[in-house]
């Protein structure tokens, strides 16, 4: 008996887009293979599809669709069944896996997946991952957010799959990492309809924002003074309001992290300064450190506080932070005492 032919991640944007536009996936044309870095409308274009479809019950792709092979950072991973013991060592992949349908696949994740509420939560550890501890739980599917100490090399000899689902550095991406997800797991269909609703909101969320503020913006990430440039996801959602990310021009490498000075930022002057609920300081702290009563944001009130669960994973929550942002961008435009 042969194995059918593996289906591609461009498989999955293109059902994806297929959804968002008419509501049902499509078989494609025969063709090569692509990155998994590939945008749904360059897959819809037909650049790069296989000859299989996703099936219509819910399930994304059927059991005998598979294997799947999936293009990742780490490189192409092929899955020959569909995966039922799922272990998730990143906080963004479990909050994906339950949004489009693979949750109850998950039979462990990492100390950091705090959401869903029945995520399977455990001591394993993302940042030092244990190989005996993750193959205690005979997994048939690992996903990651990064190749740390060769775990992907070190999984591979036991012959379990790794799926490196890494930050996206912009919103687009970060669509085509949910439908690698869901070609992976079995879910291409459930994923299509996550991404088709997570864009009306975020459309939705956008279209409410103010585009013309030009604020100057600070993201801290920790007090460190570490912060989102717009080569981040959640920078490249100021960028698309209009922001001026004070982060970018110390961002020479485009790691989307980079550390800022307190004398950079003083003299930044940002209108708006964005902190994260589980950094441990409040906005009277910011407000307190020497010098900052010489900035914008501190005079006039503008240090707004969001839920780090967001800020710092993409998800299916995002709009929730674009709301969040575009209203307090909207308020820092208005003089203080008006």
């Amino acid at each position: 008996m042969t194995h059918p032919r593996p289906l591609r991640l461009t498989t999955a944007l293109a059902a994806a887009l297929a959804l968002a536009l008419t509501g049902c996936a499509t078989d494609t044309g025969d063709d090569g293979s692509t990155s998994g870095t590939t945008t749904p409308d360059a897959a819809a274009s037909g650049d790069a599809a296989d000859g299989t479809s996703s099936t219509a019950d819910g399930t994304g792709a059927a059991p005998d669709a598979f294997p799947v092979t999936v293009d990742t950072p780490a490189g192409e991973v092929t899955i020959e069944e569909r995966p039922e013991r799922i272990v998730s060592l990143s906080a963004s992949a479990t909050e994906i896996l339950f949004a489009i349908g693979a949750g109850d696949q998950v039979v462990a994740a990492d100390e950091w997946s705090t959401y869903p509420e029945d995520a399977p939560t455990t001591d394993l550890s993302g940042y030092e991952p244990n190989v005996e501890a993750i193959v205690a739980y005979e997994p048939d599917l690992v996903v990651v957010a990064n190749d740390i100490d060769d775990i992907v090399a070190s999984l591979s000899q036991v012959h379990v799959p790794v799926i490196v689902n890494a930050a996206p550095t912009d919103v687009e991406s970060g669509y085509d990492g949910m439908a690698a997800l869901g070609l992976a797991t079995g879910h291409v269909d459930d994923a299509a309809e996550a991404i088709a609703t997570m864009r009306a909101e975020m459309d939705e969320a956008f279209a409410a924002a103010p585009t013309d503020l030009d604020l100057r913006i600070y993201h801290e990430v920790d007090q460190t003074l570490f912060a989102a440039s717009s080569n981040s996801f959640i920078g490249s959602v100021y960028a698309q309001m209009g922001a001026t990310n004070i982060a970018d021009e110390a961002d020479s490498d485009q790691t989307g992290y980079p550390q800022l000075t307190e004398e950079a930022i003083i003299e930044a002057n940002p209108q708006l300064i964005v902190i994260q609920d589980l950094v441990g300081y409040t906005p009277e702290d910011v407000a307190a450190r020497p010098g900052w009563d010489q900035i914008d944001a501190v005079k006039n009130g503008n240090i707004v506080v969001v839920s780090s669960d967001i800020a710092s994973r993409w998800g299916p929550r995002l709009p929730q932070l674009v709301t969040t942002v575009a209203e307090a961008m909207t308020a820092a435009a208005v003089p203080a005492g008006r």
